[in-house]
Parts: structure tokens; C-alpha cells; sequence
């Protein structure tokens, strides 16, 4: 292909999230502090559980199953850096607050909880993107294109862009609903979030089988379509319940 087509599938998988900061995310010095620092985060447990599965690589190509443990392992352990990531934000949330106390200004608001969620579920989409995305796009710079045989239908760097924007999606507006659902102590919201992270990502598992990709690709974003109902309906319950809490302090 050309260095149009590596530039598409870059805006392709990353292009609303670079609408949605230039929108929103940068507007407020705090929230883009928030988003780099979450992109870090998760780049660096990436890395981390790549390492850790490096003793067992290569797996077999052939077969499905060590792909479903390696997937059921880094759900495991990436959903347990979101409980982490939350005990940092809110103690966080908490020195802020003692400090708008001190200086009488008042605590941050709902919505801006929401847009701090917001701005670390974009770091952990970001990251992901990178990681799985765009660390594969630099032949896409080159003259010609690639398929696989699997995936006879689409350009593989056209499907690692799909399924990255999907991706992106799902962690964004996850993390708005867990921090929502460890805020309410919501059990429904807690467990939501690693079951549509779980399920999307077995779901890639689909693109072993021949022409997997045109079957997966739309399940996937069928999760991805859930998760933006359940926030928004999240988030509109939020601020119906709570309307004198709507000013923006950040």
C-alpha cells in the first residue's frame, strides 16, 4: 500500500479517540495529565504480561486453546489493574477534595468524575491500540498490501484496525461504568465490565477459523455497541439523579 493507506489505518483505529481529546480531553490540563498517565499504566502492564508469557512462546498456530488461556490470563490480570487504577484515583479524588475544603472551593463535581474516568478508560484504549495496532502498521507504509489465509476477505492491517477501534471503544467507555460501579458499590457495573472485556477478547479467537473475521468482527462490536448503551444509560441515570451536581470544577 502507500503512506496514505498506513495514515487511514492509523485514523482508522485511533481516529475518534483523537476526536474525543481534542473535544473534551484537552481542554483541561488535569484530565490530559489523567490520560497520559494512563496510557503509561497500561503500556507498562502490557509489557509486563508479555514478558511474563514469554517463557511459553512460541504457541502452537494450529490450535485455539493456549490463545483462550493467554486471553483468560491478561483479562485476569489487566481487570485487576483497573481495581488498582481505581484505589489510586480515589485516594487522589481525596486529597483533591480535602484541598478544596482547605481553600473553600468546592469538591469536583459528578461530571467531572465522569470525564476523569473518561480520560483514563481513553489511556487504557490508547494503549491497547498501540500495543496491538500500531506496532504492526509499519509494513502498511510500503508498496504493497498483506492477507492472510484465514482472512481472505480484508487486508490484515485493515482488520488489526477494526478490531483495535473496537477495542479502543470498549475500554474508554468501560472504565466510566466501573468507576461508576465501585463508586455505587454497584455489583452489576463491577462485573460487567471484566465480562464484556472477557467474552470481546475470546471473541477474537473466532478469526482462527477460515473466514473468521467477517463473523467475529461483528460480534465484536456488538459488545461494543452494549458497553456504550450501558454507559450511557449509566450516565444519564447519573445525572438525572444528581442535577445540581453538573458544573464542571477541573
Amino acid at each position: 500500500m502507500t503512506v496514505i493507506a498506513g495514515i487511514g489505518y492509523a485514523l482508522l483505529a485511533l481516529g475518534p479517540s483523537l476526536c474525543l481529546f481534542v473535544s473534551v480531553i484537552s481542554k483541561k490540563p488535569f484530565l490530559i495529565l489523567t490520560l497520559l498517565s494512563s496510557t503509561l499504566f497500561w503500556l507498562i502492564s502490557l509489557i509486563v504480561l508479555s514478558g511474563l508469557w514469554r517463557a511459553f512462546l512460541p504457541l502452537k498456530s494450529d490450535t485455539w486453546w493456549p490463545y483462550g488461556i493467554l486471553i483468560l490470563t491478561a483479562v485476569a490480570f489487566q481487570e485487576g489493574l483497573r481495581v488498582l487504577f481505581w484505589n489510586v484515583y480515589k485516594r487522589l479524588e481525596d486529597m483533591l477534595d480535602a484541598f478544596a475544603d482547605r481553600v473553600s472551593k468546592p469538591r469536583l463535581f459528578l461530571t467531572d468524575k465522569m470525564q476523569i474516568a473518561l480520560a483514563g478508560g481513553l489511556g487504557h484504549g490508547v494503549a491497547h491500540a498501540v500495543f496491538f495496532c500500531l506496532s504492526l502498521l509499519t509494513p502498511a507504509f510500503g508498496p504493497a498490501t498483506f492477507f492472510i489465509d484465514r482472512c481472505p476477505q480484508l487486508p490484515f492491517f485493515l482488520v488489526s484496525a477494526i478490531i483495535a477501534l473496537a477495542f479502543v471503544t470498549i475500554h474508554t467507555f468501560s472504565m466510566v461504568i466501573a468507576f461508576n460501579g465501585y463508586a455505587e458499590g454497584k455489583k452489576v457495573d463491577q462485573f460487567f465490565v471484566p465480562v464484556v472485556h472477557l467474552v470481546a477478547a475470546m471473541m477474537t479467537l473466532v478469526n482462527f477459523a477460515s473466514g473468521g473475521c467477517t463473523i467475529g468482527i461483528p460480534f465484536l462490536y456488538f459488545m461494543t455497541i452494549l458497553t456504550l448503551l450501558r454507559c450511557g444509560e449509566m450516565v444519564w441515570r447519573r445525572l438525572t439523579e444528581n442535577p445540581s451536581r453538573l458544573s464542571n470544577s477541573l
